[in-house]
C-alpha cells in the first residue's frame, strides 16, 4: 500500500500562488500515474490534472489551463501542483491520487487525505 500526504494548502489572496505537494511513502512513486483532484462540499470531485509515470506528459482541466501546472520528482517521491493566478472559485479541498492505467484512462486506487485551499476575494 502506498500512502499519500498532501501539504501546502492555506489561505491566499485573489491572484496569488500556492504550491501543493503530495509525498508518497510505502511504494516507489514512479509506479503510478498521479493526479490532482478538488472537491467542494456537496459537489462531485473534479479532475484538475494528471501526469504520467515519468513526468513526460501531463493533462490539465480546461478550468485551470494556463494557471496550474502538475509536475513530479520521482527521486523525492513527490508530486506537485503549482497554482498561479488563483481565483475565488479555486477554493476547494485538493487531493492527490495514485493509480494504474494511462494518462487518458487512469484508475486511481490510492488517495491522500486532502489539503484545503482558500482564496480570499
Amino acid at each position: 500500500q502506498v500512502q499519500l500526504h498532501e501539504s501546502g494548502g492555506g489561505l491566499v489572496q485573489d491572484g496569488g500562488s500556492l504550491r501543493l505537494s503530495c509525498a508518497a511513502s510505502g511504494r516507489t512513486l514512479s509506479m503510478y500515474v498521479m493526479g490532482w483532484f478538488r472537491q467542494a462540499p456537496g459537489k462531485e470531485r473534479e479532475f484538475v490534472a494528471v501526469i504520467d509515470r515519468t513526468g513526460t506528459y501531463a493533462v490539465s482541466a480546461d478550468s485551470v489551463q494556463g494557471r496550474f501546472t502538475i509536475s513530479r520528482d520521482n527521486a523525492e517521491n513527490t508530486v506537485y501542483l503549482q497554482m498561479n493566478s488563483l481565483k475565488h472559485g479555486d477554493t476547494d479541498d485538493y487531493c492527490c491520487a495514485a493509480g494504474g492505467g494511462d494518462l487518458v484512462d487512469a484508475a486511481f486506487d490510492y488517495w491522500g487525505q486532502g489539503t484545503q485551499v482558500t482564496v480570499s476575494s
